[in-house]
């Protein structure tokens, strides 16, 4: 299972955490080597299937919190944006794995569509207002 710390760098940050005042970072940059993990530009619009690979939907983003992912949000159902449920997901609740042999991402979770259609609704308003 792979974990996207690489993610993290990759999102950006919504205006809203611009408008409060930011804590200023208490060292100086830490430059790194990526040599795995995703960039977010792969993973929105990703497929979610099942164990019976079935699609149950797709990654839609990701909340950040400070230096961790927090969730994963899945949209689920809908037509054309019409009708979409999203829900926020553990990451722990997602397997993302590449596959070489398809030079693609593939995301998987242990639920069903019907499952994901009766979670909590995760609602884009307030500082998660797009």
């Amino acid at each position: 299972m792979v974990r996207v710390a690489a993610l993290i760098a990759a999102i950006g940050i919504s205006t809203a955490a611009f408008a409060q005042t930011a804590p200023t970072p208490s060292q100086a940059p830490n430059f790194v080597t990526v040599e795995q993990g995703a960039l977010a530009s792969s993973l929105k619009g990703l497929n979610v299937r099942n164990a019976g690979d079935e699609n149950v939907g797709e990654i839609e983003d990701a909340v950040i919190d400070g230096t961790a992912i927090r969730a994963y949000i899945l949209s689920v159902g809908g037509f054309l944006g019409m009708g979409t449920h999203y829900v926020a997901v553990s990451p722990a609740a997602l397997m993302l794995t590449w596959s070489e042999a398809d030079k693609k991402w593939n995301a998987r979770i242990n639920a069903t569509k019907d499952q994901l259609k009766a979670a909590p609704q995760f609602k884009y308003e307030g500082r998660f207002a797009k």
